[in-house]
């Protein structure tokens, strides 16, 4: 596949990184804008803007399939997929950071009256990054969800602390609940998928998948004493804070948000019926004192600063807060807000990414998520007749993989070795990204 990117952003990188190996890449942009890390890729670079028809010709955007734009400039990304658009069979993909450019661009993609000149594919990071953090909230302390067949079946990752009665234990031994599988181990920041055997040690990330029913009752026998997430406070009321807080209004969630800009505090309380807007800065520690931000179930920092939300979250670790997630934007940091013992970090980047790579699956395949920073893909397949009638333990994957679930016609079910497969079944399927492409060609039609 063809892939033109526009932006030698860091998002243009992290796409060209993800894509070079397996893709014909070409990135658009100004000579000064190129890095280091675009030099070391196997890939194409053309200097100029994409809005010029000449420089779209030059990145011989006619043979392309798919045209990305992710400068730093939401009207120059528009108007190059515009203009990439001209030319007809390329699909478009176009990052934006303002809501009111996603709501225009997809109600004119939705208009009975549009024509051919369209964006096939509007990515608002912030957005993505804020469902992300909503999920993340709502499951007492647990480090990552992801929900899928319509919240019936998910994905729950846990850290082991010290206390717990699984640390020392091998996996077969640990008792876990029925209908859940775990299907991955993060240990030293490494991600492997374990067996029977492998010892439970303290400090290791688990990651479970299973019927929701199924990992609540995990969750409440092995990690937290059914804990309910009653309280929340957010530092930070820009577009992510915000929107943050009307979902944790509609739970019934005690929220307050800190923000120091005072007219923008004005409009935030204009915008939340529920929610305690508080005019002060997240990094004094007497106000967050004061305020009694240490009796917060979580604390959610997501200024646009790396810098201002690590001290936030170290500060609110101070005053007794048992799960920080802090706000990311640079993807590289995300290692570095966790050794220094922030529970949870997360990027706007790194969602964006993932909405592009499932963008880019073939027909019978989707990436329903990626975990621990892309270590972990979750696969969606499509079960082919080639492999109806099969035990699942007749399946020779060329990789590691475990089937977590099975989705058939309206049933979930959490498959067993001699659990057999039929035509039409949806398998999700937890494998680690090195693996990800055996497992896809696995699957293809013979």
């Amino acid at each position: 596949m063809k892939i033109v990117i526009y932006g030698a952003t860091e998002i243009g990188c992290l796409l060209a990184t993800e894509f070079f190996e397996d893709h014909d890449i070409t990135i658009i942009d100004k000579e000064e804008n190129r890095s280091d890390e675009f030099n070391k890729l196997d890939i194409s670079f053309v200097q100029g803007n994409a809005s010029n028809i000449d420089v779209l010709k030059t990145a011989d955007i006619k043979n392309a399939d798919i045209f990305v734009a992710c400068t730093t400039v939401d009207e120059a990304n528009i108007v190059a997929c515009l203009s990439a658009k001209k030319f007809g069979g390329v699909r478009t993909i176009c990052f934006v950071s303002r809501e009111e450019y996603k709501k225009t661009l997809n109600f004119e993609k939705n208009n009975d009256n549009f024509c051919d000149f369209f964006i096939d594919y509007i990515i608002w990071p912030e957005e993505l990054l804020t469902q992300d953090i909503f999920r993340i909230v709502t499951v007492a302390q647990a480090l990552d969800v992801e929900n899928f067949a319509d919240g019936r079946a998910r994905l729950l990752e846990y850290k082991v602390k010290e206390n717990l009665p699984i640390v020392g234990k091998k996996l077969k031994d640990c008792g876990f609940t029925q209908n859940t599988l775990m299907v991955g181990l993060t240990r030293d920041s490494k991600l492997f998928i374990p067996n029977g055997d492998t010892e439970i040690c303290e400090g290791d990330k688990l990651i479970f998948m299973g019927t929701s029913h199924s990992l609540d009752i995990l969750a409440g026998t092995f990690f937290h004493e059914k804990e309910i997430v009653k309280s929340a406070s957010i530092i930070g009321g820009g577009n992510v804070g915000l929107m943050l807080a009307k979902s944790l209004e509609k739970l019934k969630i005690k929220t307050k948000i800190i923000e120091k800009n005072y007219e923008r505090c004005q409009y935030l309380a204009e915008e939340l019926s529920n929610t305690l807007v508080i005019n002060g800065d997240g990094t004094n520690l007497k106000l967050l004192d004061d305020e009694e931000i240490g009796s917060a179930d979580v604390v959610i920092s997501v200024t646009n600063n790396d810098e201002r939300n690590l001290l936030c979250s170290l500060l609110a670790k101070q005053l007794g807060v048992k799960r920080v997630i802090a706000r990311v934007a640079k993807v590289l940091n995300i290692p570095l807000f966790e050794k220094v013992g922030i529970d949870i970090a997360v990027s706007p980047k790194n969602s964006a990414i993932n909405e592009v790579k499932n963008d880019l699956q073939e027909n019978n395949v989707d990436i329903l998520a990626t975990v621990e920073q892309g270590q972990g893909e979750v696969l969606e397949i499509n079960v082919v007749p080639d492999f109806s009638g099969k035990k699942i333990m007749e399946l020779k994957f060329p990789a590691r993989a475990i089937i977590g679930v099975i989705i058939r016609r309206n049933n979930i079910i959490i498959p067993k070795g001699d659990t057999v497969i039929n035509t039409g079944d949806i398998l999700i399927i937890f494998t680690t990204s090195e693996n990800a492409a055996e497992i896809k060609e696995f699957f293809k039609v013979k």
